[in-house]
């Protein structure tokens, strides 16, 4: 079983580029974040065409995340719980079935957390303790669960070309980090740098300031997997050649393979970086 996580910056905008990479990289499950559309203005019918079911936690103009599944969706949860006053539409729960069991995947799209001296950043390590909670609920489920998304979150200098440049950041201030670190020492494990120590791997490249060309990119994109999912890891990649496409996301994919029930399928697409 495939499954990704990718940052679209507007589903609408980017549909082209979502259905081709669809085609190409043929995923089970995909997380979509910011996806900036309500949930009837989803573009479903060309990704239901491609045999996809669709869950939609959708908000006008900017968040939004989605799920996309190869398989029947047996439960769809939106919203991250903990704050009843939270609107943002940053978090949606689904779970399917497979020969082996089910496979419980959460959608997420952390908050940025800029500016550092504004509401925005305590409503960022608020929103990471509720992740945390909801992650410690699920654990006890032992079953496969991945958290997948754009967390916002930079969790080592290896992720980040210029880390002196980033201490003051939202993305890259010790206590980030700390949150970061403390969710993965609940059990979980980082599918990408399961299999890779190397620096450069990453998921993010700012449109300005040419850093694109000069790969000055960040990793910010992460795929978090339960024991029960990491025992059945096979690989794990980023699709570093999206960024190039035309009037590309700022984000690119990320996936895994499990091996769930079903067979791992052939990367179909170029290696990831």
């Amino acid at each position: 079983m495939r499954i990704a996580t990718w940052n679209v910056n507007s589903v609408k905008q980017r549909l082209d580029h979502l259905v081709s990479w669809l085609q190409a990289r043929q995923p089970d499950i995909v997380c979509l974040q910011e996806i900036k559309c309500v949930d009837d203005a989803f573009p479903r019918e060309p990704i239901e065409a491609l045999g996809y079911n669709v869950a939609v936690h959708g908000q006008k103009t900017f968040n939004g995340v989605a799920v996309l599944s190869r398989l029947p969706f047996d439960e769809v949860t939106p919203g991250l719980p903990g704050e009843d006053g939270d609107d943002h539409a940053r978090f949606l729960e689904a779970v399917v079935s497979t020969g082996d069991g089910v496979v419980r995947v959460a959608c997420l799209y952390l908050p940025n957390g800029n500016p550092v001296g504004t509401e925005k950043y305590p409503y960022k390590l608020r929103w990471m303790d509720r992740l945390a909670a909801y992650a410690r609920d699920r654990l006890a489920l032992e079953e496969p669960l991945v958290l997948a998304g754009d967390y916002n979150v930079l969790p080592a200098e290896i992720d980040v070309p210029n880390p002196d440049a980033w201490r003051q950041d939202a993305l890259f201030l010790p206590t980030t980090r700390e949150r970061f670190a403390a969710l993965k020492g609940l059990g979980f494990t980082d599918a990408i740098r399961a299999g890779s120590d190397a620096p450069g791997l990453y998921t993010f490249w700012d449109y300005q300031a040419g850093c694109w060309p000069k790969n000055q990119g960040l990793r910010i994109d992460h795929l978090l997997l339960s024991p029960q999912a990491a025992d059945r890891l096979v690989s794990a990649g980023i699709d570093k050649h999206v960024r190039g496409w035309d009037k590309p996301s700022d984000h690119v994919p990320v996936w895994c393979d499990l091996d769930l029930g079903k067979s791992a399928r052939a990367a179909s697409a170029p290696d990831a970086a």
